[in-house]
């Protein structure tokens, strides 16, 4: 595991939209993620449109993640995913981050568009609180950088490569 933030990718100038599907359970830890990757998005991506959909728990991150992708035409160009999950005594935790991990790259292959996984399984509150509010291993400028870094990348791929399409006759 790191234990220092990337660094800082170069300042994305158009305009996109980016949208953030954050849980709210954990609420001390998930509030600060959502407002880390904000702040940092702003600085990184000035120009940028960031919509946030809270919903109740990690388990529910995917569907709305989907449900965002399925919006037709103009799909956002990035979506971070934002949630902590404190491991108990059961294993549920792990099933839980497990299935949203699975989830969250399906989609993400399946509508070409970048999903920030950061959706943490801590073992407690200390871990959760390093990496939500602390700033070493802030994951939620991690995932605004991770984003932008992203954006840019597709945005490259759309520039160089244009998109072929295929007929069968």
């Amino acid at each position: 595991m790191s234990s220092a933030l990337p660094p800082k990718p170069r300042i994305i100038g158009p305009r996109v939209r980016v949208c953030i599907v954050a849980s709210k359970y954990n609420e001390q830890f998930s509030d600060a993620l959502v407002d880390n990757t904000v702040e940092e998005l702003s600085e990184l991506m000035p120009q940028t449109r960031v919509d946030i959909v809270r919903v109740p728990g990690a388990f529910e991150i995917p569907v709305t993640v989907a449900n965002v992708l399925d919006r037709g035409e103009n799909p956002p160009a990035c979506v971070i995913a934002l949630g902590v999950i404190l491991k108990g005594s059961t294993g549920h935790a792990d099933l839980i981050a497990a299935s949203i991990t699975d989830s969250l790259m399906s989609l993400a292959v399946k509508y070409k568009v970048p999903v920030i996984h950061e959706v943490l399984l801590v073992e407690d509150e200390k871990q959760a609180y390093a990496r939500c509010i602390g700033s070493n291993l802030n994951r939620g400028r991690e995932a605004a950088r991770i984003a932008a870094s992203m954006v840019d990348i597709f945005s490259e791929i759309d520039r160089s490569m244009p998109r072929v399409i295929s007929r069968n006759a």
